[in-house]
């Protein structure tokens, strides 16, 4: 008589908890990139703030990491002393390299030729001196697979840019980069995803209030 097999059972996914940085001076002003010095406005830190608390009601979270730059490192530093952790920088959380345009106001780059192909289809346009939104998706994902990898099984912070978590949301969806403009990511704003074996689940995006703790797959 042959005998019967039990399905195996599937590995534990690696749950990502993805927090843009809180509101800045510059916020929906201009393209500040990397350049550095840019620090949190006072509502930025009550933001951050905030989403420590909410982030602080999960069971369990195994490792906080964040962008190099001074607003996502304000940003992580009350949500890793709510959840007991010293964040970590991780460089490929870093915002897009944004090379000639860093620092322009939005206002003037509404104005250029260039910004309905940034818009509609950002696969075809690398900034000047700087790189394109589909190396910096490859960049990120990276870094989240890298992160994963870390962290089998296990519920990570990861503190980033608004660029960054959309292409990183387009990725877990499916969803080809000339698309990305269309998710929304606000400021302090938590997006979830679950990676499994199969894929990745996306759990919530552009989260800004309520109960983290019932985000599950399905």
């Amino acid at each position: 008589m042959a005998r019967k097999t039990s399905p195996s059972k599937q590995p534990t996914p690696t749950t990502v908890f993805f927090v843009r940085h809180g509101k800045t001076p510059t916020t929906g002003q201009s393209l500040p990139g990397r350049a550095p010095g840019l620090h949190l406005a006072d509502d930025g830190v009550v933001q951050a703030e905030r989403a420590a608390e909410r982030l602080a009601e999960l069971t369990r979270v195994d490792a906080l990491y964040c962008s190099p730059l001074e607003r996502t490192r304000e940003t992580a530093k009350p949500i890793g002393k709510a959840l007991g952790l010293r964040p970590k920088t991780e460089r490929g959380l870093l915002e897009c390299d944004f090379g000639e345009w860093t620092g322009a106001t939005l206002k003037d780059l509404f104005e250029l030729p260039e910004w309905r192909t940034v818009q509609k289809a950002p696969s075809q346009f690398r900034f000047p001196g700087g790189e394109s939104f589909t190396e910096m998706q490859a960049r990120a994902t990276g870094a989240v697979d890298k992160l994963c990898k870390q962290h089998p099984g296990g519920t990570i912070v990861c503190v980033s840019h608004a660029d960054v978590i959309k292409a990183i949301m387009a990725q877990a969806m499916g969803t080809h980069i000339d698309l990305f403009q269309r998710i929304v990511i606000s400021t302090c704003s938590i997006s979830a995803v679950a990676y499994t074996t199969d894929g990745p689940i996306v759990l919530a995006v552009n989260s800004t209030g309520g109960s983290l703790k019932e985000l599950v797959p399905s």
